[in-house]
């Protein structure tokens, strides 16, 4: 974000307006408005300042990638895969895109599809902790319990308190009857105010010890 002088975000969306009457084909000052209308929860005002931004710079990838995320909260997931389909293309080794991509095709219950965004996420950025986390999640439901361990446990050493990725973790676990393994998992997800099911917390009782 650029250097100013604004105390809130009213004064800094002022100030970027201000900007724009004097520079008014800047993309980064299109993206930063944008930005502090997204923090408002002005949605229809960030995109277009975003869409004014690709259209001044069409490999601002970041800008995209937000109008992905006004699709996603618009429950628009066509709209969420084009827009990140356009972050990817136009700077191929940003992880996040993919990363939303996966997701898209997640929600469809396209894991094969979702599975090879992911990938995609994780060679641009190993350290991607919630591609790792949800390739976890689709592995447990394809029956890979191996690669779900795998890339939960990966998630969980990336970030400590990712309550999700213990759920997977656990849910692996049970599946292949490792129950101290699934109790010590699951214990660790509600200790990072995770909320577990009810019916896996009941599953496991018996098992403790």
């Amino acid at each position: 974000m650029s250097i100013t002088q604004a105390q809130n975000v009213d004064e800094y969306i002022d100030e970027q307006k201000s900007r724009l009457v004097k520079h008014p084909t800047c993309a980064n000052t299109r993206y930063n408005l944008g930005m502090a209308y997204l923090s408002k929860r002005m949605f229809t005002e960030a995109e277009k300042e975003f869409l004014a931004a690709v259209e001044e710079s069409p490999k601002m990838a970041e800008a995209y990638v937000q109008l992905g995320g006004i699709c996603m909260y618009r429950k628009d997931l066509d709209g969420c895969l084009r827009y990140n389909l356009e972050a990817a293309r136009a700077q191929p080794f940003f992880a996040v895109p993919f990363a939303n991509v996966g997701f898209v095709h997640m929600q469809r219950g396209d894991s094969d599809k979702a599975v090879k965004a992911f990938k995609k996420a994780l060679s641009c950025d190993p350290k991607f902790v919630q591609a790792h986390a949800n390739l976890g999640g689709l592995y447990f439901m394809t029956g890979e319990f191996e690669e779900a361990v795998k890339h939960s446990s990966k998630a969980i050493e990336l970030e400590p308190m990712f309550g999700p990725a213990y759920h997977n973790l656990a849910m692996t676990y049970i599946e292949l009857g490792e129950f101290d393994k699934a109790i010590e998992a699951i214990d660790k997800a509600k200790e990072t105010h995770y909320e577990v099911p009810q019916e896996i917390l009941d599953e496991l009782e018996p098992h403790r010890k």
